[in-house]
């Protein structure tokens, strides 16, 4: 029996709710993964929304072998100069040949950990990275756009886009699901294509 492909969410103290809802039930109900929940402290955790969460296990790499892909979620806690570290996670799950992506803030630990050095990726705007980190390798392949960016294994979104940043994820992840994919994209794309022709 083949193996479930598991993907680990990483949350601190005030995760944004919207952000990863497409993607955890996505993994789970559709593609038959699975979801864990990773975080720097044991919690409880607090979202935006004053929804509470207790982590499953903690961010390092050792307890978390079995993961495929991480998915670092954003709040303003990844801003803070002493913002947990938990590139030695992210790392080891790219050096295995999993996927790591990260949402709004989620993208300054992926910056931190030097994952964006010659990958193209995105954020919440441009200049908007280098507003809290001064600098990072791979400024350079900043793509301005308000869509997820991937580039290989690595995904990138701003905190906008939870729906494209559920789709990249999802097409590194499971290539051979990529008729069901297009199916989703498609979904979210009426969405806003029927907004605008009513505008």
């Amino acid at each position: 029996m083949e193996k479930k492909r598991t993907v680990g969410f990483v949350f601190v103290e005030g995760f944004a709710d919207w952000e990863f809802g497409m993607l955890s039930g996505s993994v789970n109900e559709w593609f038959g993964g699975r979801a864990v929940c990773l975080s720097p402290s044991p919690g409880p955790l607090k979202s935006i929304g004053g929804f509470r969460m207790l982590p499953d296990r903690g961010v390092d790499p050792s307890d978390n072998l079995d993961l495929d892909a991480v998915a670092v979620i954003g709040f303003d806690t990844w801003s803070d100069a002493d913002a947990p570290d938990i590139t030695p996670l992210l790392k080891d799950v790219l050096a295995r040949g999993g996927i790591v992506g990260g949402i709004c803030a989620g993208t300054l630990a992926l910056a931190r950990a030097g994952l964006f050095s010659g990958r193209k990726h995105t954020s919440n705007g441009a200049g908007w990275i280098e507003s809290r980190l001064d600098t990072y390798a791979g400024s350079e392949h900043y793509q301005d756009v308000p869509y997820a960016v991937r580039d290989g294994h690595v995904v990138s979104a701003a905190g906008t886009a939870p729906g494209t940043f559920a789709i990249a994820f999802l097409e590194a992840l499971f290539p051979e699901q990529a008729p069901q994919i297009a199916e989703m994209r498609e979904m979210i794309a009426r969405e806003f294509t029927s907004r605008s022709e009513k505008a």
